[in-house]
C-alpha cells in the first residue's frame, strides 16, 4: 500500500486493485505544482470526498471527468457534484460501508462544517465526514477536517485503525497538540500522517509537536507526491 500526499488535505492511496483519491484539490493548491497534476490523478479508480469546502471539492467534477472515476461521499454532496457532471459513485451516509474490489470504505463522523458554492451561492452540502479504509490487512482512519470529538472513542475501539491520517494544522481543525492528545486517548496508531497544514500562514508549519506527543508512534511528515509505503 502506498499513501501519497497531494498537499493540504488531499491524498492518493494505491492499494490492492484500487487507486483512491481523497479530496483531490489541484487548481490553486499552494502545495501542488501544475506540472504535478497528471501524476496526482493518473489511473484513479475512485474518488472519496469528506465535505464540501472549496479546498476539498473545487476540482472534483473536473477530476472525475478526466479520469472516469466515480465520486462517493455523503448523499447530499454527491448529489450536487453529480448534478454538475461528476460520475456518481456511492451516495451513502455515516455508518455505511461500501466496497471497491478488495477495498472497504466506511463513513464516520467528523466535527467541522460543510458547504459548497453553486452558481455563486453557498449551499448546504450534507454533514462533514471522515473515512475508515480497510485494505491489504491495514485499517486507515482518515479524519477529514475535524476538531477533537467524543466520537473518536468508538471509532478507535470499533475499527481499531493502525494508521491515522489526521487534519492537524489548527485554526480550522485540530492542531498538533490536540491531534497528539486525541491519538493517545482514543487510538492505538502505529503510524500517524498529519495533513491540512503548511498550506497557509494561519496553519501550523511543522509536526514536531505531534511527534513529540506520540512517543513510540511513527509520525511521518509527508512530502508531495512522495509515496509512503505502509
Amino acid at each position: 500500500m502506498k499513501i501519497i500526499w497531494l498537499g493540504h488535505g488531499s491524498f492518493r492511496i494505491e492499494t490492492a486493485d484500487q487507486v483512491l483519491l481523497i479530496d483531490p484539490w489541484l487548481n490553486d493548491n499552494p502545495m501542488l505544482d501544475e506540472a504535478q497534476y497528471g501524476a496526482a490523478i493518473d489511473g484513479a479508480t475512485q474518488i472519496l470526498i469528506t465535505h464540501g469546502h472549496f479546498d476539498h471539492s473545487t476540482d472534483i467534477v473536473e477530476v472525475s471527468k478526466k479520469t472516469g472515476a466515480p465520486v462517493s461521499g455523503i448523499v447530499e454532496l454527491v448529489g450536487v457534484l453529480a448534478g454538475q457532471g461528476a460520475e456518481q459513485g456511492h451516495a451513502f451516509n455515516k455508518g455505511g460501508t461500501i466496497t471497491f474490489g478488495d477495498v472497504a470504505v466506511s463513513m464516520v463522523p467528523a466535527s467541522h462544517s460543510s458547504s459548497i458554492n453553486v452558481d455563486g451561492t453557498s449551499m448546504y452540502a450534507g454533514m462533514e465526514t471522515g473515512f475508515i479504509i480497510k485494505a491489504e490487512g491495514k485499517t486507515i482512519y482518515i479524519s477529514g477536517d475535524t476538531a477533537m470529538m467524543a466520537d473518536m472513542a468508538w471509532i478507535g475501539e470499533f475499527y481499531k485503525p493502525d494508521i491515522g491520517i489526521l487534519s492537524a494544522g489548527g485554526y480550522y481543525t485540530m492542531d498538533m497538540e490536540q491531534a497528539a492528545w486525541a491519538s493517545k486517548k482514543y487510538f492505538d496508531f502505529k503510524t500517524v500522517i498529519p495533513c491540512h497544514y503548511r498550506t497557509f500562514p494561519a496553519l501550523e508549519q511543522s509536526a514536531e509537536v505531534l511527534a513529540a506527543g506520540l512517543p513510540g508512534v511513527e509520525v511521518i511528515e509527508p512530502e508531495v507526491l512522495k509515496p509512503i509505503a505502509v
